[in-house]
């Protein structure tokens, strides 16, 4: 089935990350069951008319234009493929104009709201604080995904050289420093971490539960969402927004824009631009209020 092959595809040649995977299987299984609907059986039968009517029905059941796009982005990838492979002559999304989304700025949490969270917090007594902890200063103070955050391993955490290996989309490698603060609350989590009977060889998960089992996705974005809850009143409160966090505040800080551009591990710099626009505004709420004529 061409629907199978394209999933290894991605999966052994491109090195997508499971998640988009998944998400892009589902798409392409939801377009295959609508063009059911209407008699065509082989998803690379379809015409761009069948293409551009899926759209519009999604958008009438009133999903998001970038969610459309997503789904639009995952079928120009199939048919790409299918025509490499000779199971389709032409690309019926190659003349189709995606909708149009809105400019969405990254939320991030404030300076004042991260310092209250790191400084002021009582975290939980034993290895559930110092994971918990744990979990929010590396997700904050480098940036990472999620993803990233539980692929670690404990030999990608180089305390000689204070650097931590993450390895990001299609198993791009990095290196990120950590400072010292960082550094040593790792130290301290590496020598607690074997009294809860985890594994303890380098390429064992580094971040682990009471029971030494890898920390599930859904644990860490329902902590993070716990402790962000008590600093920020925002709706956003994943770990997601830790990594705009960690962006706007290095470029609020006078980092360069392509040095931020690696820590985050971002293919181009259009990425990384997108978190310049708060730091702009907040230059020019400054200007407005000081200069004698910045209109306050």
């Amino acid at each position: 089935m061409l629907l199978d092959r394209f999933v290894d595809h991605l999966t052994y040649e491109k090195r997508y990350s499971p998640h988009t995977v998944k998400a892009y299987r589902q798409d392409l299984e939801r377009f295959q069951a609508f063009l059911a609907g209407s008699g065509v059986d082989e998803l690379e039968h379809a015409t761009d008319k069948a293409v551009r009517r899926w759209m519009m029905q999604l958008m009438e059941e009133g999903i998001g234009a970038r969610s459309v796009n997503r789904k639009l982005s995952a079928l120009r990838g199939f048919f790409r493929f299918a025509r490499l492979v000779g199971a389709a002559e032409h690309d019926p999304t190659a003349l189709l104009d995606p909708p149009k989304t809105p400019k969405r700025l990254p939320e991030f949490v404030e300076e004042r709201g991260m310092a209250l969270l790191l400084d002021e917090v009582v975290w939980p007594s034993g290895h559930q604080g110092a994971t918990e902890r744990l979990v929010i200063e590396l997700l904050y103070q480098t940036g990472m995904r999620l993803a990233e955050l539980l692929g670690l391993t404990v030999g990608d955490a180089d305390l000689r050289r204070g650097t931590l290996r993450v390895m990001g989309k299609r198993q791009k490698e990095r290196i990120i420093p950590i400072g010292p603060e960082l550094m040593d609350g790792l130290k301290v989590y590496l020598q607690g971490r074997t009294a809860t009977g985890a594994v303890d060889v380098m390429t064992a998960p580094l971040l682990v539960d009471a029971q030494g089992e890898p920390l599930a996705r859904r644990s860490v974005q329902r902590l993070v969402s716990r402790y962000l809850s008590g600093v920020t009143t925002q709706r956003k409160r994943s770990p997601h927004v830790l990594r705009h966090t960690f962006a706007t505040h290095m470029l609020e800080h006078g980092a360069d824009l392509n040095a931020v551009k690696e820590l985050l591990g971002h293919a181009n710099l259009a990425a990384t631009q997108v978190y310049t626009h708060n730091t702009v505004d907040k230059l020019r709420k400054v200007h407005a209020q000081a200069h004698p004529r910045g209109g306050k």
